[in-house]
């Protein structure tokens, strides 16, 4: 029995709806099985970074912030945009740690990466766990603006969160892996990490 091939898409027009700093929307017409081609709508993006920071108590760190989109205040990990030229990605998840939670971090490890909405955008988020954490001094911490300036610090047992997770009281889908993922890499002695430097899914 044969293999069955598999069918190249191939991007034959791309049209610009919008053009912003952190992503674009574009219609791109592509080739489809049969011989077709199918218009579809992408919403190309950045890229993020989350961080499950792990204390030595068991607790992780998780921020509830207000998230105009869906009209409410969502508990997350600490986390943003991949914006900043140049910057690598564990780089900037020491930097989003240090921003939102105060927090510094001597080990930093890969727990999972994830396409956020495949079916609309090639968004693309890498979650780390951060240990052997360390507060920011109170002189060198960030001044939040906009929604940040509404930020809430908590820390939770990562057990309690799981039973957030599967509650529903924690929706945000890089807080929803990032958490399991952490629970079950504790459970398993961490032998899954990957190294902060890891390359990205292709």
């Amino acid at each position: 029995m044969s293999e069955r091939s598999e069918h190249r898409y191939e991007v034959r027009s791309r049209e610009e709806r919008y053009r912003g700093r952190i992503f674009d929307v574009v219609t791109d017409e592509v080739t489809m099985p049969g011989g077709g081609t199918g218009l579809r709508d992408l919403v190309r993006h950045v890229g993020a970074v989350a961080v499950v920071a792990l204390d030595d108590a068991g607790q992780v760190v998780l921020i509830r912030q207000y998230r105009h989109p869906v009209g409410r205040h969502l508990w997350e990990l600490p986390a943003g945009l991949m914006d900043v030229s140049g910057e690598d990605l564990p780089a900037a998840a020491l930097r989003e740690l240090a921003e939102e939670a105060d927090l510094t971090a001597a080990r930093i490890d890969v727990l999972v990466d994830l396409h956020s909405s495949p079916g609309f955008t090639n968004e693309l988020v890498r979650v780390f766990l951060a240990r052997d954490l360390a507060a920011v001094p109170a002189g060198e911490r960030h001044e939040r603006h906009d929604e940040e300036a509404d930020l809430q610090v908590v820390r939770f047992d990562l057990d309690q969160t799981v039973a957030m997770v599967l509650a529903g009281e924690i929706t945000n889908a890089s807080a929803v892996a990032g958490l399991l993922a952490a629970a079950r890499a504790r459970d398993t002695g961490w032998s899954a990490l990957r190294r902060a430097d890891a390359p990205l899914p292709r």
